[in-house]
């Protein structure tokens, strides 16, 4: 336990001074704050602000990561012969990026909307489901770029996967459930669109806001069936467990590969 936490404790002194992460704090805040700022209506920011927490943060969470692995071999090269076991090591660079990033998005938005609080005195609630989606979108996607590194010694095929990763989940799955829907429209589908629901964590994390923000005119087939079958706070509390699968699924299993492969 010493161990992760020196090595957590290292990289997130080197990552706090990173570009990348200076510049997503400053990306987050200019964006917030001119959007409260020109808004001015609850509402209106919450859902401005879900729709870039989905596209942007697993677009940065599962490139950074994966660059950053590639980028610290020779740091993870040396660490190996020192008298440290890889579950430490892989768990300590880990956190020690996922805790910047983390802090990166949650002030850069966070500290906009304490400067314009009274707007969302009575949005508060669903305030705080979106930085839960947030914070699970940054685990998720960066336990997928460790992953993915791990399993790839070619950078650019990595980075390749990355961006498909990302590219499929926030993108092209819609574009295939629409597609499925359209042809299989003669038959009940509701389990089925329920399942395809599950199975994207992007998709699951606009619903956990869409169910508490109660607008269903938004939530589109599968996010209504999803809230027919589990009810509101049944379905919430459902996203939020498999959420953690998503997150803890992919992080085990690169961290089962990381400890067999030889480095």
């Amino acid at each position: 336990m010493n161990s992760i936490i020196k090595i957590i404790k290292y990289q997130m002194q080197d990552n706090i001074r990173s570009k990348w992460i200076i510049g997503c704090f400053v990306f987050f805040f200019a964006f917030s704050y001119w959007l409260i700022s020109f808004t001015g209506e609850a509402a209106k920011v919450i859902m401005s602000l879900l729709n870039i927490i989905l596209i942007i943060i697993p677009l940065i969470s599962v490139v950074f990561g994966t660059i950053y692995i590639y980028n610290n071999k020779n740091y993870i090269t040396f660490m190996l012969t020192q008298p440290i076991n890889r579950t430490s090591l892989y768990s300590g660079l880990y956190f020690g990026l996922v805790i910047p990033l983390l802090l990166s998005f949650l002030l850069g938005v966070g500290i906009p909307v304490i400067l314009y609080y009274g707007i969302f005195i009575e949005s508060f609630g669903t305030l705080i489901i979106v930085f839960l989606t947030g914070i699970f979108q940054i685990l998720v996607f960066t336990s997928f770029a460790f992953l993915i590194a791990t399993l790839n010694e070619d950078k650019l095929k990595g980075l390749g996967l990355s961006i498909f990763i990302w590219l499929f989940f926030t993108a092209v799955y819609d574009g295939l459930i629409l597609f499925l829907l359209q042809m299989f429209q003669d038959y009940p589908l509701e389990k089925f669109a329920l399942g395809l629901t599950i199975a994207n964590p992007v998709d699951l994390g606009r619903i956990l806001v869409i169910l508490k923000f109660d607008v269903s005119a938004l939530m589109g087939y599968t996010g209504a069936v999803f809230e027919s079958f589990f009810g509101n706070n049944l379905g919430l509390s459902v996203s939020f467990l498999i959420l953690q699968i998503w997150f803890v699924v992919p992080f085990i299993f690169g961290l089962k590969m990381f400890s067999k492969k030889d480095i």
